[in-house]
């Protein structure tokens, strides 16, 4: 099992923050666009347990594969959680938390996850797996930043 942890801090209200994480239709817009990133059903509501969002993505040129997971839990403005149904990884488990702090909010993930292929999995992890999730909080990161401000 492996695990990410990224906080991000940005000069903007605890509620505009869940108002743009709480719609699946702004997943596209901090995701990178190397990798094609496609919702297929899902996000024609603001989020609440239960929700199945179905994507395409391209996590690597010329592989395309898709991708389902169930937001379980939901608390407003505080926190919610999605977890993958089917996809590439053979358990992901994403808490993302809200908190108000003095001008503006912070924002933790907390990934885990594990790869399939036992030990070939855990090979690759940090050959190309790590780097690409690392690639992935560091675009958004720089996009949210982008959007909103700079803390």
């Amino acid at each position: 099992m492996f695990a990410i942890k990224v906080r991000q801090q940005l000069p903007i209200s605890l509620e505009k923050a869940w108002d743009f994480f709480s719609d699946p239709k702004n997943l596209n817009t901090i995701t990178p666009d190397s990798m094609k990133f496609q919702t297929l059903s899902g996000d024609d509501k603001k989020m609440f347990s239960g929700q199945i969002i179905h994507y395409k993505i391209t996590p690597f040129k010329g592989i395309t594969m898709e991708w389902v997971t169930e937001i379980t839990h939901v608390k407003d403005q505080i926190f919610f959680v999605d977890e993958q149904r089917f996809g590439p990884y053979k358990f992901w488990h994403h808490k993302h938390f809200f908190k108000e702090i003095d001008g503006g909010v912070e924002i933790e993930d907390i990934v885990h996850y594990k790869l399939p292929f036992g030990f070939l999995g855990k090979l690759v992890h940090p050959i190309i797996v790590k780097p690409k999730l690392n690639e992935i909080f560091s675009y958004r990161r720089a996009k949210l930043e982008a959007l909103f401000g700079k803390y």
